[in-house]
């Protein structure tokens, strides 16, 4: 496979990895890629609604794609107009890694950049346990981090144990109240989806909490570099 050199990336997280690595190559992203700050490309609307017209414009050699951060009929459409889409699927800490060395070797034929081997590094241990945690993603209605998410992988190996970790849905709807749990440990308050910030620590009477990045939290890609370190030190 020939080395792509113009690349449409709808997926935050993977865009940050592909302009670390090779920017000149991003020729366009979504408005929700907000890393590099500086990043200067075509923008091609949001995740969930992309506009599909300015992205064959932009005559990708690929579009980079995730299962569950882009809707399958994008893809298929794009793939109907001629458009090649790679898609990933990304649900613990070691899938990740998998995915963006696949991503960089096979699919854009760049070879793995060294950044990814030191995130690797860094995150090859699992820490002693540290106790039992949830991770609000939204409010109004409430929902957590449930099962099989990068998230809650990415917890696990900081010590944390995920209290949905076997709820039957990834992403559980529930009440406050069971959030608000003194049996928990702490509660994880990322500031995206939700920006949750100062204001939202009111709602916890009975459960600590703590404030971190999302993207430290949840981005796969060159932050992982930092993340383990960073996350630590929030967490307590």
């Amino acid at each position: 496979m020939p080395e792509a050199r113009r690349v449409v990336s709808l997926v935050p997280s993977l865009t940050e990895a592909i302009a670390e690595t090779r920017r000149d190559a991003l020729v366009g992203a979504t408005d929700w890629c907000t890393h590099p700050e500086d990043l200067d490309v075509a923008r091609v609307r949001g995740t969930k609604n992309p506009d599909r017209a300015a992205i064959v414009a932009l005559e990708p050699d690929i579009v980079i794609a995730n299962r569950e951060e882009n809707r399958k009929l994008d893809v298929e459409r794009l793939e109907a107009e001629g458009v090649r889409v790679w898609v990933s699927e990304i649900e613990t800490v070691d899938e990740a890694f998998a995915q963006m060395r696949t991503m960089f070797d096979d699919v854009l034929g760049w070879g793995a950049p060294d950044w990814l081997a030191e995130a690797e590094q860094e995150w090859a241990e699992v820490d002693a346990p540290r106790g039992r945690v949830a991770v609000p993603i939204w409010r109004d209605p409430w929902m957590v981090v449930g099962r099989d998410t990068f998230a809650g992988d990415l917890l696990r190996r900081l010590g944390w144990v995920n209290a949905y970790a076997d709820h039957a849905e990834r992403y559980p709807h529930v009440e406050l109240a069971e959030i608000d749990d003194p049996d928990l440990d702490l509660v994880v308050l990322p500031d995206e989806p939700y920006v949750f910030a100062e204001k939202d620590r009111h709602a916890f009477t009975k459960a600590p909490t703590r404030l971190v990045s999302g993207r430290l939290l949840t981005w796969y890609g060159p932050s992982l570099v930092t993340a383990r370190r960073r996350l630590t030190t929030d967490l307590g």
